[in-house]
């Protein structure tokens, strides 16, 4: 049904071997020696492609302590695992090769065949030494006939097949760095430690952050075992949605009788011929808000089987800012005026508030976070915030004034909002007003000097006309 690794890719090492073949076709008979190197290349590849690139997975085996049944608090007990994978199966001078530490169980040794290499991925396979390493734990697991409607076409027949009479085991996985999430169903004859993988889930996008109004897609892919009995007897897709306690459906798709459950979601869709082709179950949602912020569950359901990842979803949105008054008034020394800083619009609701002052000189400093409300929602699920601070000119040391800037600090991004505060009557003149003030000065003192000369020239002239 489904080739590759669960979102349709192929693996790394059947990618360059791939790339060898197609060198192959291209070399011309006559140069013998190419052909020959590119040739032991490939056979190198293709030794590698035989599992020797997967990784030896640490895992916890859980399980209930056996004694304790019933209560809503059941003791479970943990023991160290280990998993040998391979994307081949296991030959007894394959497994008789591999040395296990001596400090796990061998009762917990396994020997995993993972024919599409969902285990093989590079998040969980980290760099030899690597303080960092996967997450993993296995379960047991308890094939079941599903309880939901839109799955429960997989499971009409009343009688459990043969093919279940198995041990069953559920692997969780997550890579680093937040990059890969995998939930597998392992098959194993009773009493053997050599399981095989039946259905693989996984996303490559465990955590999706996305601003608002925008289109989001949740990764999810599957891959069931060709081999495999359940392989071809229909499949059915279910995204739900959590989120401090409140959960709904979002998409539910039957696969065996293709059709749409009834929901009260809208705006969300999948790819019904990636689904069928790639095994691809990404959730697309068409236009993001506040509400869709929250933990997303893909669940693939088979015939007696199922597994299930989880995507979070966190919808940031930085907050658009406003000062009032606008434009600020002037303001005279001893003179108080009171700014206020509107944020709007943003999620979540985490949010700095704070003020800065620009001088006329250049230099900035802070003003502090003046006095902040409380948060308010509204009808499209963002926040608002205010802050209030009075500009005493005389207390602040505003100087002639410069610019009043109002920082929101949020996971979106850092935000800033400007306005020029003019403060007059400033005692302390500035440069241009002294400058100006020694001009008026001298054209008084001229001004001055030529009266005083003209007046004296005057009396003079009179003085000596009453001598005569």
């Amino acid at each position: 049904m489904f080739w590759g690794k669960p979102d349709g890719s192929l693996s790394p090492q059947t990618e360059s071997l791939h790339t060898v073949i197609v060198l192959i076709s291209r070399a011309t008979m006559s140069d013998t020696s190419t052909i020959y190197k590119i040739s032991i290349i490939a056979f190198t590849l293709f030794c590698c492609a035989s599992g020797s690139a997967c990784p030896v997975l640490e895992c916890w085996f859980v399980q209930e302590k056996p004694g304790h049944g019933g209560g809503f608090s059941v003791p479970m007990s943990q023991e160290k695992s280990l998993m040998f994978i391979r994307t081949e199966a296991y030959s007894e001078e394959s497994i008789s090769a591999l040395h296990p530490p001596a400090d796990i169980s061998t009762s917990r040794i396994y020997y995993v065949t993972d024919p599409a290499g969902t285990f093989c991925s590079a998040p969980l396979n980290p760099l030899k030494g690597s303080v960092n390493k996967p997450k993993c734990e296995i379960n047991p697991f308890m094939p079941h006939a599903s309880m939901v409607r839109w799955a429960s076409a997989l499971t009409d027949s009343a009688q459990s097949p043969v093919y279940l009479q198995a041990d069953w085991f559920s692997v969780a996985a997550q890579g680093l760095d937040e990059q890969l999430t995998l939930s597998n169903i392992m098959r194993a004859p009773s009493g053997s430690k050599e399981p095989n993988v039946i259905l693989s889930v996984s996303s490559k996008t465990p955590v999706v952050r996305s601003r608002l109004g925008e289109p989001v897609l949740l990764d999810c892919g599957f891959w069931i075992d060709p081999s495999s009995p359940v392989h071809g007897s229909g499949f059915s897709i279910e995204w739900r949605y959590q989120f401090r306690g409140e959960g709904r459906l979002v998409l539910a798709y039957d696969g065996k009788n293709d059709r749409f459950a009834e929901t009260s979601e809208t705006g969300a869709d999948i790819d019904i011929t990636g689904l069928y082709e790639t095994g691809n179950a990404s959730l697309l949602l068409e236009e993001s808000q506040v509400r869709h912020s929250g933990t997303y569950i893909c669940t693939v359901y088979l015939p007696h089987l199922l597994a299930q990842v989880a995507v979070d979803l966190e919808i940031v949105e930085p907050p658009s800012l406003s000062i009032y008054p606008s434009p600020l008034p002037l303001l005279v020394p001893g003179q108080v005026l009171v700014v206020q800083c509107e944020a709007s619009g943003f999620a979540p609701h985490t949010l700095d508030l704070s003020w800065e002052f620009r001088g006329a000189d250049g230099t900035s400093r802070s003003l502090g976070q003046g006095s902040v409300t409380g948060h308010r929602q509204a009808s499209d699920g963002t926040f608002s915030q205010s802050s209030r601070l009075e500009l005493d000119s005389g207390k602040l040391r505003l100087g002639r004034g410069g610019d009043v800037t109002c920082v929101a600090k949020h996971e979106g991004g850092t935000r800033q909002a400007s306005s020029t505060l003019n403060v007059i009557g400033v005692s302390a003149p500035s440069i241009e007003d002294s400058m100006a003030m020694v001009a008026v000065a001298l054209v008084l003192y001229g001004m001055i000097k030529f009266l005083s000369w003209t007046f004296s020239s005057s009396d003079s002239g009179d003085t000596d006309k009453k001598e005569k």
